[in-house]
């Protein structure tokens, strides 16, 4: 197996799987399965995708991310789900991304179509348990979803 190029071509063509995808983001898996010791990703992701407040209480599990098209609001909450601080990482810009460690409620909004940003964490790969889902913030697919995401949206404005 030979090395992988982020070319233009590869982000396109995930920003183009995003934009028809029923979750409205598409991911690009670097790792070979989802047992690798790193999971490595790039992740195309539209404004009304709804990334539901989390945390990884695993302590090996810090999550970082790196925006290379787009902006992304990311928002932090304290364990209540007041937002306790917010901030733009947009490609090329000041803020450019973040490495979240564990235990710390997060969430992001992709603030323009087709944004498309590197995560990395600590494989293997483990779905969220219970308790690492904000239990003030509706689940995925629930129809009080769209109204939490627009309100999380609102509180970020671009220059």
């Amino acid at each position: 197996m030979g090395p992988v190029f982020l070319d233009t071509d590869l982000l396109d063509g995930l920003v183009a799987q995003a934009r028809t995808a029923p979750r409205r983001r598409a991911h690009h898996n670097l790792h070979s399965d989802l047992g690798a010791p790193a999971q490595r990703l790039l992740v195309a992701m539209e404004p009304d995708s709804y990334v539901r407040p989390h945390c990884h209480l695993d302590l090996d599990k810090a999550e970082t991310l790196i925006v290379l098209r787009g902006s992304v609001g990311v928002l932090i909450f304290d364990a209540g789900g007041a937002v306790a601080e917010t901030r733009v990482m947009r490609a090329g810009g000041a803020i450019l991304g973040y490495d979240v460690p564990p235990g710390v409620w997060h969430s992001i909004v992709a603030l323009e179509s087709g944004t498309v940003f590197a995560e990395a964490k600590a494989g293997p790969y483990i779905p969220l348990g219970e308790a690492e889902w904000g239990r003030w913030a509706p689940p995925e697919g629930d129809p009080a979803a769209a109204a939490y995401l627009a309100a999380m949206g609102k509180l970020f404005t671009l220059a």
